[in-house]
């Protein structure tokens, strides 16, 4: 059950497949858009470049704000304008990262590293200076290393009131949010094999409730109209039932009412697993767009850098 638990949980968060020594953290890149910051036109290559220096730490982080945040801010030090043609600008800046809860705003992990730029424009010299980041420092792996276990002891300290929570939520029916709660807690965490536990529950929970809604629907547009058009009707909310849905059976006993009437005139078939392979992974797809569609449409908290600017 274990080995099941960690595969879920990999896909859970991750768009793609990650590498086997990659691990999910819940953590996202997040640099400003405020020029005293960073130009924002160079925005998308330093977020980048974070990402990367994730990566390059066995880190699988996610593509929307969250908690904790990866991100950066900047200070000039020296800049000249060296004459042309064309002429360009030289820039001496301190580039400082920070790894904080946005939540409880405070900093986890901070370093900084002196890079310098050279460019015809502004941002030109900015992007230069980021393109020389020396991701491989050990000084920058030492500061995602003290993040990343910061984040860990966080869900270590929390993770039971958070599993609490996310079924409490479930008994509330809003699924999606405890889904996305206590599919954060990293595998690295005490209470992991708990919270992937009560996951696995809530989402059971989430398609027996699915079921319910959508068979009753189903059963009313088929009593409204017992013909090839109520049929297509029904068909739109039973196509919304999984095969492992507490109602499945039922479903699947209006299916075939609604078959032996209309028969060849409804081209339609109700869902089916085909195999125990199949049955796991798209389990674990259905709960992975679960909880990422929720995370991914809650507001940015887009106050990260003003409050780390703020405190230093």
């Amino acid at each position: 059950m274990k080995r099941v638990y960690s595969f879920i949980a990999a896909a859970l968060m991750s768009a793609t497949i990650l590498a086997a020594e990659t691990t999910f953290l819940p953590i996202a890149v997040m640099a400003g858009d405020d020029t005293e910051t960073f130009p924002s036109g160079a925005k998308a290559l330093i977020e980048n470049k974070l990402t990367q220096l994730l990566t390059r730490n066995g880190i699988a982080g996610m593509d929307y704000a969250g908690q904790f945040i990866l991100t950066v801010t900047t200070s000039p030090l020296d800049k000249d304008v060296i004459p042309g043609p064309p002429a360009k600008i030289a820039e001496k800046m301190e580039m400082n990262l920070y790894i904080v809860d946005a939540y409880a705003k405070t900093i986890f992990s901070s370093t900084s590293m002196t890079v310098r730029g050279l460019g015809e424009t502004e941002t030109k010299c900015y992007m230069n200076a980021i393109s020389h980041m020396p991701l491989q420092s050990p000084e920058l792996t030492k500061f995602i290393e003290d993040g990343k276990q910061k984040i860990i002891n966080y869900y270590d300290h929390e993770a039971a009131q958070l599993i609490k929570k996310a079924q409490f939520l479930a008994k509330q029916k809003k699924y999606e949010e405890a889904l996305y709660i206590v599919c954060l807690i990293p595998q690295q965490c005490k209470s992991y094999d708990a919270a992937l536990a009560a996951g696995l529950d809530i989402y059971q929970q989430y398609i027996d409730n699915a079921c319910n809604i959508n068979l009753a629907a189903a059963r009313q547009a088929w009593a409204a109209e017992q013909n090839k058009a109520g049929a297509y009707a029904a068909g739109a909310y039973l196509a919304n039932i999984l095969p492992d849905a507490g109602c499945y059976d039922e479903a699947m006993a209006l299916y075939q009412e609604i078959k032996g009437k209309v028969l060849d005139d409804w081209k339609f078939e109700m869902k089916k697993y085909q195999d125990g392979v199949d049955l796991e992974r798209q389990r674990i797809s259905s709960m992975r767009d679960i909880g990422v569609a929720f995370g991914a449409h809650q507001p940015s908290n887009t106050t990260t850098i003003e409050f780390v600017r703020g405190i230093l």
